[in-house]
């Protein structure tokens, strides 16, 4: 077994097929299912079953993958740290849900420090992958939030994970919709008067991850429903198809001005509350010290 192999089946879980991804791995489709027929004979065990329709993971293969995100992440952090060229660098990473303040607070660490070389990253990415960022120490901070349909499995989460969660705001819940909707100008609304347009959501791409939703009303039955994990694609189907997301209502001045969402306060209730979470016991950097200072500036709870 080696951390190719272990970076192939990673791919293959999360792409639509086998051919998807190789080609996002850069490598023949032969030369992929070989690889990886080749691990699966080394474990004894069958991580996908193939059929005419795809593949799909095994229960053995599902068990696997947690061992493997595990794995590649605390193999990430040392070829970061390790490799020549890298070593005299400063080091901060943060991973969060969409949010802009988030965001705001990580330019504020750079413009305090802009130290000579550093390597900074910020991933906005799907709610366990926070989770599993600061759990696996790709990053020292994370930002989540969760309503009342999941704060039970959110919490059980982070006591697993080892996480420690401090909440920073509870927000009501919004809609946004593009500045020329036939129902921009209004104060409020119910979801039942928006029953004839879509709602796009952000995609957690994995059914497991369904009440990980970074969203509000996620327990809701939509009639129509658009999922999108880019910002610029939401943005885009919402202007052309009239559809609406569901949100926190804090939207930037580069949202509403140069984006041209408004947002609307939604008669039913789902608060989020939003906080940032870090492992228990860590010592966290300068760069993460401050960070939590600048969040904290944000603190309403």
């Amino acid at each position: 077994m080696n951390i190719n192999q272990i970076k192939y089946v990673l791919k293959v879980a999360e792409s639509s097929s086998m051919r998807e991804a190789a080609t996002d791995l850069y490598i023949s489709q032969p030369a992929l299912s070989a690889s990886i027929r080749e691990l699966e004979e080394e474990l004894g065990i069958l991580i996908f079953e193939r059929s005419n329709k795809g593949v799909s993971v095994t229960e053995e293969g599902r068990e696997f993958l947690v061992y493997a995100k595990k794995v590649l992440g605390q193999y990430e952090v040392l070829e970061e740290r390790y490799l020549p060229g890298s070593k005299d660098k400063e080091r901060f990473s943060v991973s969060t849900q969409h949010y802009n303040f988030a965001i705001k607070s990580f330019t504020k660490v750079i413009q305090k420090y802009n130290p000579e070389k550093y390597i900074f990253s910020i991933h906005e990415t799907r709610t366990r992958k926070v989770l599993e960022n600061v759990r696996d120490l790709k990053s020292e901070v994370g930002i989540v939030s969760y309503t009342d349909s999941n704060r039970e499995l959110i919490q059980k989460l982070l006591k697993e994970y080892g996480l420690e969660f401090t909440p920073l705001m509870q927000r009501q819940t919004y809609i946004y919709v593009w500045k020329n909707h036939k129902f921009a100008k209004r104060k409020t609304i119910s979801i039942e008067e928006l029953k004839d347009y879509p709602c796009v959501s952000f995609d957690q791409s994995d059914e497991s991850n369904f009440y990980l939703t970074e969203e509000a009303m996620a327990d809701y039955e939509f009639d129509k429903t658009i999922k999108s994990a880019d910002r610029a694609t939401t943005m885009e189907i919402i202007a052309e198809l009239g559809g609406y997301s569901i949100g926190s209502g804090m939207l930037s001045e580069e949202d509403a001005i140069l984006k041209g969402l408004v947002s609307i306060k939604l008669k039913e209730e789902d608060p989020l509350t939003i906080g940032y979470i870090s492992r228990k016991g860590s010592k966290l950097s300068k760069y993460g010290e401050t960070y939590i200072e600048e969040l904290e500036k944000y603190k309403e709870l």
